[in-house]
């Protein structure tokens, strides 16, 4: 499937396409070239879709547009507005789940990120270099003392909140399916005098119990900020979690709300909030080119392809129960770590936070122990 290049911000909800309701006459294989035509100036972009997906197009609807045939984004989000949400982008991409291709464009992605968050730009690892690393501090009043503990950190990127935690007296085993990121995590626990604390795996995340075979060894399994949206199987993650924990260990969990990713800055409302984006209940991977850091402005990705699931809150926990965990607590946060809109605002915690009103939680976090 093609999707187009995200240079325009304001073109992002044309990630996907759908028809646009029965209301009007054009075909689903035409509607999008004809009624979003000549209106407003942007580049050449192609927009194609697969009749087989779930979006609801002709089985071999194909649109595009020329410099002559401009998208009418302005039309578009008109028709969002009034369509009481029927047709909101879903994204779409690789029907398969189980072949390779969405995984092998996300390491990509994340391989590359390895340099851009070790860059000049990048994460601030001097307090991480002093001895003193610190997390978020959402996961600081949560966490509790890990002196002692045996801890696996799931997708733990290059290893900076898996070194804190050793630090703090953690034995603790790193994975994340990104070879640059592993080797980078391995060289700074070197540099760091941690690797008694501190080991590091290279594997996929469905690959764990295999490349980890060390089951119901771990007293936290610990799991944070832009994860499990990477996973197409949240209830298969679930049962991955209770297969290492010990009996009486629990998951730590914090992310992103999924009630806040339904919105985004790519179909702005007025007055600069985020608009509708992607359905609560979207099951379709959501496929975006998109060459932004989240850490790095200035960053461009060359592997800019991404593909992303959006997890309802109730099927984490109802995949963490099914798993065989008791959920101890769960709590909802007007904060997150990054800028995931852009109408957000730093605090004194170094956390974003709506301008005015929280409109909707950014960030949930939860504990859920097997018995």
């Amino acid at each position: 499937m093609q999707i187009i290049n995200e240079t325009r911000r304001d073109v992002g909800l044309l990630r996907s396409a759908k028809h646009f309701g029965e209301d009007h006459a054009c075909s689903p294989s035409t509607c999008l070239l004809r009624c979003t035509s000549a209106n407003l100036a942007l580049f050449p972009v192609d927009v194609s879709w697969d009749g087989r997906s779930t979006l609801e197009a002709d089985e071999h609807a194909t649109a595009s547009t020329d410099a002559g045939n401009a998208l009418n984004v302005a039309a578009i989000r008109k028709w969002f507005a009034n369509s009481a949400g029927e047709g909101l982008p879903t994204g779409a991409g690789d029907d398969n789940m189980s072949s390779a291709g969405w995984r092998e464009t996300n390491r990509a992605n994340w391989d590359e990120r390895v340099g851009v968050h070790l860059g000049p730009g990048g994460y601030d690892l001097s307090a991480l270099r002093a001895g003193c690393g610190q997390l978020n501090e959402i996961e600081e009043k949560e966490l509790g003392d890990v002196r002692g503990l045996r801890i696996l950190h799931l997708q733990c990127h290059f290893g900076r909140d898996s070194l804190t935690l050793a630090q703090r007296g953690a034995e603790v085993v790193g994975l994340d399916f990104s070879h640059s990121a592993i080797e980078a995590a391995r060289k700074l626990a070197a540099e760091l005098g941690l690797t008694a604390r501190a080991r590091f795996v290279e594997a996929d995340l469905y690959d764990a119990p295999a490349a980890v075979a060390e089951p119901a060894s771990f007293d936290r399994v610990f799991v944070t900020w832009g994860a499990i949206n990477w996973l197409p199987d949240i209830a298969r993650w679930a049962h991955i979690v209770a297969h290492f924990l010990k009996p009486g260990g629990s998951l730590s969990l914090a992310e992103c709300h999924p009630a806040a990713l339904v919105f985004d800055d790519m179909v702005p409302l007025q007055g600069g909030l985020p608009g509708y984006f992607a359905p609560y209940f979207g099951r379709e991977p959501i496929v975006t080119d998109d060459a932004r850091d989240y850490v790095d402005p200035d960053a461009r990705l060359a592997n800019a392809r991404q593909y992303n699931w959006r997890h309802p809150l109730g099927d984490v926990v109802g995949g963490l129960i099914a798993a065989g965990l008791r959920l101890e607590w769960l709590h909802e946060h007007d904060r997150v770590p990054w800028q995931m809109f852009g109408c957000l605002v730093r605090d004194s915690s170094r956390l974003y936070r709506w301008p005015d009103r929280p409109w909707l939680p950014l960030a949930f976090s939860l504990s859920a122990r097997r018995a």
